[in-house]
């Protein structure tokens, strides 16, 4: 089992995007982490607003890396699946829900640009008020 330390070394991707370890969090008795992300809502317009990413994943699900100082995504908690590339979607053009990494996921926007990625499993419980507090996104 990883520890808070080397989660806070290594950068987790998701969605083709480099997250950073926030927290440790127990919901319902599970352990997840909590990973953030911060960026520009869109280079073309005008004026782009910040969008604030939160990723919460089952601590059992999360792999060191070590060859490539990242951690990934396993549901298993033990077999990563292959690396691929695709192309970044803008967070407002994602599905609600899809696939990633073998796992289905979804998406749910909230306010002042916050979106809150979950196992898509997990999400009614995740993204209710009280998972949200629990998280602390």
């Amino acid at each position: 089992m990883l520890t808070a330390s080397d989660l806070e070394i290594n950068v987790l991707e998701f969605r083709q995007r480099s997250f950073q370890f926030d927290r440790l969090a127990t919901v319902d008795g599970e352990e997840f982490a909590v990973f953030s992300r911060t960026e520009t809502e869109s280079e073309s317009q005008f004026r782009p607003r910040l969008v604030h990413l939160h990723l919460a994943v089952p601590l059992a699900w999360i792999l060191l890396d070590e060859a490539n100082d990242s951690l990934r995504i396993a549901k298993d908690g033990t077999t990563a699946p292959p690396h691929l590339i695709e192309t970044v979607i803008e967070v407002g053009a994602e599905p609600p829900q899809f696939m990633e990494q073998g796992i289905e996921w979804s998406r749910s926007s909230g306010t002042g640009g916050a979106h809150f990625y979950a196992p898509a499993d997990r999400a009614p419980r995740l993204f209710s008020p009280e998972g949200h507090a629990a998280l602390g996104v």
